[in-house]
């Protein structure tokens, strides 16, 4: 499980367009914490911590922590707003999660290993799932599943059912679903194009190619 993100945080206390634009001047983001059976709270976060979390390879289905003066919550983004000239986010509202509570959430699958297989003519890899929904507590969400490929044959596939997550995590996804497979490609060899209108031709006794009904010698010669 990689690293979890910890993004510091404090209260803030007043509010209002003016205080807003000071902070993102000062490279800071109004957030807005509700949710986990608490009251809501309003809270400044530094942009550069946040947009890390966003960088990650879940996004914002990241659960990270937030810590507001030492009271440390799981947290996801619910709502953001991104500023549509410099493309930045200016604010977000994150959902905070009570001590136990469980939920959905979609994790990508990361393909490792080169199987042998690929070394035959024709031979490609396909993933045909690319993420996952685990249903579990967001400290315990992974930010990625991987799933090893070296040992893949050509015409074999590995399923849901080979993905290895861990104590207290569930899939909700179907165990039969194909995840990654060989498969073999072959050319197509096309059949001759013949272009419509086009008089279709003979060999000459000498190879030569006539149209076809024109008679050897030439024909006879009008008038003779």
């Amino acid at each position: 499980m990689a690293e979890k993100f910890v993004v510091k945080a404090e209260k803030k206390e007043v509010g209002g367009k003016n205080v807003n634009r000071r902070l993102r001047t000062e490279g800071k983001v109004p957030v807005v914490v509700y949710g986990g059976g608490t009251e809501s709270v309003a809270a400044v976060a530094e942009l550069k911590e946040l947009a890390a979390v966003l960088r990650s390879d879940a996004g914002v289905n990241t659960v990270f922590s937030l810590d507001i003066a030492g009271d440390v919550n799981d947290v996801i983004f619910q709502d953001r707003q991104i500023d549509p000239i410099r493309g930045r986010l200016i604010h977000a509202d994150l959902r905070r999660f009570a001590k136990g509570e469980k939920i959905e959430m979609t994790v990508p699958i990361h393909l490792i290993g080169e199987p042998e297989a690929l070394k035959e003519e024709g031979a490609v890899l396909s993933q045909a799932m690319r993420e996952v929904v685990l249903y579990c507590e967001p400290a315990m969400t992974p930010e990625f599943l991987e799933l090893d490929v070296s040992g893949l044959e050509a015409g074999h596939a590995l399923h849901v059912s080979d993905l290895k997550i861990g104590e207290g995590i569930e899939l909700r996804e179907d165990p039969e679903d194909v995840v990654a497979s060989i498969i073999t490609v072959k050319e197509v060899e096309l059949e001759p194009q013949v272009v419509e209108g086009a008089e279709p031709v003979v060999e000459g006794e000498e190879g030569e190619a006539k149209p076809e009904g024109e008679a050897e010698g030439g024909g006879d010669k009008e008038g003779e």
